[in-house]
């Protein structure tokens, strides 16, 4: 270790610029690396070139053979197959023909030899021909049999020389496939060398230029080590140490090292400075520096620490510790010490800086997930807790809460709106309720100043402990420790305030932590804004079309009804549906949607169920409802495109409608019904069987062109049940129609013995998606008749003297039916009737009481004119008639048959009797008139 003493001990001199000769020798000494570096490489090369030249001369060797066997059997073969072969060897001297032609052959194909042989294994050729005669050398067992023979063999001399052969034996054949002799063509080995000794001199000369490379590249090496060593002595490299070791105290990175006993052997000056160690400390013990016990253990220690922070005094450091001789017994250690104080507070600001953009993100996509009001001030209240606080309590206004705008006058009262955080000891207001704000409060100066405040210590927060004394004294018990408020504010108006807390085990808020709060509390307001807006529109819309639905069932006799109606999550739209009672006990069913959502969805599907009343007091058949609906929605829709609709409208004209209009006859039980592009009615028979309507399918309303609706009349049981709805029940975007009505079929499989409220609900249950897009309404209908002895009718002759029989068959009739008290005015209602008919109609003349809910009188003729009321001088004998029947009856009107009209009146009864008219009027018109003379009230 006397190198890192620091002391010089040689004086200063400069290197030498070089030495030649030195240098020239350095490659043929063994002791130095150049040297031993080009050994290594010499060695290498004469490997590679011997490698190379064996392998080449095996792989020739190896290749010629192969090549030896391809032409042996390419020669044999081609004179075997030659023309005259087989003869020649039939004759009687085959040497005398063949021998000629295997020479010739031979020479022309480079063979050794080209041997014409019998059957039995004598030469009839040969290249020597005193070799003819002879026994063959070879196997040939094989090609008697037809197969042809490659092998390795020895023989007689050849021209080129003794060798082992290569050489093919196949057969030579006659025309009937006999074998008549043998031919074999061969190479000696010998002659395959000269395959690769032509090599030979291009491996050598490789391994010639590669000797020189090395020669060259050794000889580049050992210039640039002496570059960069400058030549240097080994004291010179001494001295070179000893400069290091004067640079290692300069550095700002103290170094310790200590040895295999636990002695300090070297620390620098920056060691010594940030360990508070003395002078003289080389050489102790590590145990007797009094340093602090973790880093002394870490010293004494011969575990590996990589980047591990400590706290000496007032100081973060970091270490880092390896083995000085991994490899040796010696043993010891370097620590390397840093000072990160100043890195660690700098990371720790940008690790906040990042934690709460993190957090402002997370808040970014986590609040505002749902338009509600209440669950986006939960989110807000959830993403800060406990990230930021660790308790967090919103409470906003009452109008922001309901969907109204909010104004300062409800500022001294908020309501506790969201509660976040898992402080649930501390004693906070529950949820919902209303919390009466003091003046002095931290929430009333946040309100007030438009600003966030902070507590950092609430014992010292006079305002925060008057609102509530008792609370706060419990909840700074609890360990309450600090508080943030923070006006939630969405274009500058007030919604509420959020307040964050944090307890005695977190560190109190400070400036920069205000300065987030109402950042997360711009974002959070922004959304619990839209969540109001939203909660204001949605309130309208749903207000707006339930008071345009039906409020209650209306009185009628024909059907037991009951139905449902469940808007869409994400807005109302124009579904409707309506119960019409009409005159003679008959009922009107309507179901229709109106495309769109919102208010003016809402609001057209308020014009069309108007409408669609109005139509029905006419009493106009099916279709021609539908066709004057139809006609009504192109009129909105020119409206709508004609009347400069803002740019900001919620929608341009009515887009479409469908509906489904039906009427219920319980006197006949017969329903007619027509559709305009809605779903077909379902009708659940009393056994339980479902079947489809069968109602033929229409244009839907507002296509104009005047397409006509079809009509469909269908005899329905008593018990049976009709089920409307609308689309939203069977379709969605995850289920077809096709589906949905299947499904529906499935749920009233079984109905006929539910109740119409039973229905509703099974069909509910069984179909509610779990989150509607579209409005869903279902209308359910069970079916009654009128038995016969509630109905009396009879047919009147046109003779105007047989009025008094049919006054006196009427009085007869409510006798048993036990309306005596309502023979009076039922009997004047039927003869004014009966003699308008008679008079100014058309026969046949009917008459028809319905006795249900009320009293219902019908006089029915040909005709198509319409009686009105009119108000008659004193002077004109006629026009009271009609007066009189509007005086006595609830209800009167026309409607019109295709076979002419009937006019009906209505009369109430109450326990059986009917309701006691007003006598002054009618006492003064009977006072002007004879009863018995009856007049046309004009028509």
């Amino acid at each position: 270790m006397e190198v890192f003493s620091g002391r010089s001990r040689s004086p200063e001199r400069h290197p030498p610029v070089g030495r030649p000769r030195e240098h020239r020798a350095s490659l043929l000494n063994l002791r130095s690396a150049a040297g031993q570096v080009f050994l290594l490489q010499v060695v290498i090369v004469v490997l590679l070139v011997a490698a190379t030249v064996v392998g080449s001369i095996l792989q020739a060797a190896r290749a010629a053979l192969q090549q030896g066997r391809r032409a042996s059997v390419i020669a044999a073969q081609s004179f075997a197959s030659a023309p005259g072969t087989a003869a020649a060897l039939r004759s009687r001297d085959p040497s005398a023909v063949l021998q000629p032609r295997a020479e010739a052959a031979r020479k022309r194909a480079g063979m050794d030899f080209v041997i014409v042989i019998s059957t039995t294994g004598i030469r009839y050729t040969y290249p020597y021909p005193r070799e003819i005669g002879k026994k063959f050398v070879g196997t040939i067992g094989p090609a008697l049999q037809g197969r042809t023979v490659v092998e390795q063999a020895g023989g007689p001399p050849l021209p080129a020389g003794r060798g082992t052969a290569v050489q093919a034996v196949v057969p030579v054949t006659d025309s009937r496939g006999t074998v008549v002799g043998l031919v074999s063509a061969g190479l000696t080995v010998r002659n395959v060398a000269a395959l690769w000794l032509p090599q030979l001199p291009i491996i050598l000369g490789t391994g010639t230029a590669a000797l020189a490379l090395a020669t060259a590249g050794t000889t580049l090496v050992s210039r640039r080590l002496r570059r960069h060593t400058h030549g240097l002595s080994p004291v010179e490299l001494a001295q070179l140490y000893e400069h290091h070791d004067a640079v290692l105290h300069a550095v700002r990175e103290g170094v310790l090292i200590t040895g295999a006993d636990g002695r300090l052997l070297l620390a620098n000056d920056e060691a010594r400075r940030l360990l508070g160690l003395a002078g003289d400390v080389r050489g102790r013990p590590v145990r007797e520096l009094g340093l602090p016990e973790p880093v002394m253990r870490l010293l004494s220690s011969p575990e590996p620490v990589t980047d591990e922070v400590y706290r000496v005094g007032n100081r973060l450091l970091a270490v880092n510790k390896r083995p000085t001789y991994p490899r040796a017994d010696r043993g010891g250690s370097v620590v390397t010490l840093r000072d990160t104080t100043e890195l660690a507070a700098v990371t720790g600001r940008a690790e906040l800086a990042r934690e709460r953009l993190d957090l402002l993100y997370e808040a970014g996509v986590g609040i505002g997930t749902t338009l509600d009001v209440e669950r986006t001030a939960q989110e807000l209240a959830e993403v800060a807790a406990p990230r930021f606080a660790d308790l967090v309590t919103v409470d906003l206004l009452d109008a922001v809460l309901r969907g109204w705008e909010p104004t300062a006058e409800g500022w001294r009262q908020l309501r506790r709106a969201a509660i976040g955080g898992t402080q649930r000891m501390i004693p906070v207001y529950p949820l919902g309720e209303v919390i009466t704000l003091s003046a002095g409060s931290p929430q009333t100066r946040t309100l007030q100043e438009g600003r966030g405040v902070l507590e950092a210590d609430l014992r010292q927060a006079r305002g925060w402990r008057e609102q509530d004394p008792e609370r706060s004294r419990t909840a700074l018990e609890g360990g309450l420790r600090s508080l943030v408020t923070v006006p939630l504010r969405a274009r500058n108006v007030v919604l509420g305030v959020v307040n964050f807390y944090r307890t005695v085990q977190s560190p109190a808020f400070e400036p920069d932590d205000l300065a987030f709060a109402e950042e997360l509390a711009v974002r959070a307001a922004v959304a619990l804004d839209n969540a109001r807006r939203f909660t204001r529109e949605h309130a309208m819309a749903v207000t707006l079309q339930r008071s345009l639905l039906p409020r209650g069932q209306p009185e009628q006799d024909a059907l037991e009804v009951a139905w449902r109606y469940l808007p869409a999550e994400a807005g109302v739209g124009g579904d409707w549906f309506d119960v019409i009672p009409l005159p003679g006990s008959r009922v009107a069913l309507v179901m229709g949607d109106v495309v769109g959502r919102g208010l003016h969805a809402a609001a057209t599907m308020g014009r069309l169920r108007t409408a669609v009343h109005n139509f029905a007091v006419l009493d106009l058949p099916v279709d021609e409802v539908l066709g004057n609906l139809d006609d009504l929605v192109v009129r909105m829709d020119d409206e709508e495109r004609t009347g400069g609709a803002a740019e900001d409208h919620e929608s341009v004209g009515v887009t479409g409608a469908t509906c489904l209009y039906a009427v219920y006859d319980p006197v006949a039980g017969a329903c007619a019904m027509a559709r305009a592009g809605h779903p077909e009615p379902v009708v659940v028979r009393p056994d339980g069987t479902v079947t489809c309507a069968g109602v033929p399918a229409s244009a839907p309303l507002g296509l104009g062109g005047g397409y006509p609706f079809e009509t469909t009349e269908l005899l329905l049981p008593e018990g049976s049940q009709l089920v409307l709805y609308t689309d939203g029940l069977v379709e969605d975007r995850t289920q077809d129609i096709d589906v949905g009505l299947e499904r529906l079929r499935r749920a009233l499989d079984g109905s006929g013995s539910r109740t119409p409220e039973e229905t509703c609900q099974a069909v509910i249950d069984a179909l509610k998606p779990s989150h509607s897009c579209d409005d869903i309404a279902l209308l359910t209908a069970r079916t009654r008749t009128f038995p016969p002895s509630r109905v009396a009718e009879w047919d009147v002759p046109s003779d105007p003297a047989l009025v008094p029989s049919v006054r006196a068959r009427c009085r007869e009739t409510l006798r048993t039916w036990g309306l005596e008290e309502t023979a009076f005015a039922a009997e004047l209602i039927v003869s004014e009737l009966v003699t308008n008919a008679i008079r100014y109609g058309s026969p046949p003349v009917g008459v028809r009481l319905l006795r249900g809910r009320c009293l219902t009188c019908e006089v029915s003729d040909g005709s198509g004119t319409s009686p009105r009321l009119r108000r008659a001088a004193t002077t004109d004998e006629g026009g009271r008639g009609l007066f009189l029947v509007a005086q006595f009856a609830q209800r009167w009107g026309t409607r019109y048959t295709p076979r002419g009209k009937v006019i009906w009146a209505e009369q109430v009864l109450h326990d059986g009797a009917s309701a006691a008219p007003a006598p002054a009027p009618v006492d003064f018109l009977l006072d002007q008139f004879d009863l018995d003379q009856f007049d046309d009230p004009g028509s």
